[in-house]
């Protein structure tokens, strides 16, 4: 082997161990996890504390939803913060509690579920349960994920879907399809290995003691992501339940961007942050949970990890062309050829109700969209704040069609 080869094949190599931790967390949650028992006995009481930023029309959607919860004996309490529209009179007409908060210099999710557990503190219930305005949550899966976190005494994510929509632009369709791979399949992964479930700040139930010590008014805009580090740093590693169903609507393309620019900007500073601190002590005291999770975290969003990918391939082909090194070309190939089999296993099991076959002829397209994303990320001229994000017209989530 020449030296120009060794160094193209040991350049691979960081990006063959997250193309690794992708697949192995792909494959692994291709099939449905088993149901968790849970153990007899009364139903632990549960508060639905729903952050809300100019939702009156959301809300007004899901009055059904949230009225039926409260007749149920769920509290449902609605924080109204920052608005500028009749979000807290709506939540209100729905038997909500409602918690109104106007502090412009302290903006976010994560300084309105500071508030909303404030006021819970006066009654607490066992389980608060966060949920976006913009998702719905049936009573069952509520029940079954607030027994979940209080059998287990842990945190507890629901799986956290988009409604298909067959009438989406390709763009939306692509990007529905990568969420599903993020907060299922590699959730039940994740699951499989015995490693943390990664919470996505919606469907989330935390038992009482566990919500109460956390510090939750940050401007973090990826808050979910942290109180996960947080959690599993303390030992107390989130658990993953996947018949509990989360659902919101597609978003359009623009509020796409939106929403991806403010998680993938959040989830890139959070990784550097915390991912090789978390590798290195999950190695040192033996912890695979926080070994795994600092791996996780050094696997980017699909779309770039693919472009990475496909990079790699070109630079390796190349280098081949210049310099005769072959085998790099051949190595950045099994690692292309690797990815593809994850993501067309991952669409054959979970991805065409996302996404008809005709739209994966808009993928080259799609990397293009979400390059040109990435460098107005890195321009600056890309918002990532908590703002409301346009949404198409709701339907109902698959559930609720059954």
């Amino acid at each position: 082997m020449s030296l120009v080869s060794l160094l193209g094949v040991l350049a691979l190599v960081p990006l063959a161990l997250v193309d690794l931790v992708f697949c192995v967390e792909t494959f692994l949650g291709l099939k449905p996890l088993p149901p968790s028992p849970l153990p007899g006995g009364p139903p632990p009481s549960i508060a639905l504390l729903v952050p809300a930023h100019d939702e009156a029309p959301t809300l007004g959607a899901a009055h059904a939803m949230l009225a039926g919860l409260v007749a149920a004996g769920v509290r449902v309490v609605v924080v109204a913060d920052n608005c500028r529209d009749e979000t807290a009179a709506v939540a209100a007409a729905a038997g909500c509690e409602v918690v109104v908060r106007n502090d412009p210099l302290r903006r976010g999710k994560g300084h309105a579920l500071a508030a909303g557990r404030d006021y819970l503190s006066a009654d607490p219930p066992g389980i608060v349960v966060f949920l976006d305005a913009d998702c719905t949550i049936d009573a069952g899966s509520l029940a079954r994920l607030a027994a979940r976190a209080a059998a287990c005494d842990r945190v507890a994510q629901a799986a956290n879907l988009l409604t298909p929509d067959p009438l989406a632009p390709p763009a939306i369709q692509i990007s529905n399809f990568a969420f599903a791979v993020k907060n299922l399949l590699r959730q039940r992964g994740a699951a499989r290995l015995g490693a943390a479930a990664i919470l996505n700040g919606t469907g989330v139930a935390f038992p009482w003691p566990a919500i109460a010590r956390l510090a939750l008014a940050t401007d973090n805009i990826v808050e979910d992501l942290a109180l996960g580090i947080a959690l599993v740093k303390c030992g107390q590693a989130p658990i993953f339940e996947e018949a509990a169903r989360v659902w919101s609507p597609a978003s359009t393309v623009s509020g796409t961007a939106t929403q991806r620019a403010r998680w993938e900007a959040g989830f890139v500073a959070t990784a550097r942050q915390f991912a090789w601190p978390l590798l290195r002590g999950g190695i040192a005291r033996r912890d695979f949970r926080r070994f795994w999770l600092g791996a996780h975290l050094l696997v980017p969003a699909l779309s770039l990890l693919m472009l990475a990918n496909v990079a790699a391939g070109l630079l390796a082909l190349g280098l081949a062309s210049a310099a005769a090194a072959r085998l790099p070309a051949a190595f950045a190939a099994i690692l292309l050829a690797m990815m593809a089999l994850a993501v067309i296993a991952a669409w054959l099991v979970e991805g065409r109700r996302h996404m008809p076959a005709r739209s994966l002829l808009q993928i080259p397209r799609y990397l293009g969209w979400k390059l040109t994303l990435y460098l107005r990320l890195l321009s600056g001229r890309q918002a990532a704040a908590w703002i409301r994000t346009e949404r198409a017209p709701q339907a109902a989530s698959p559930d609720e069609r059954r």
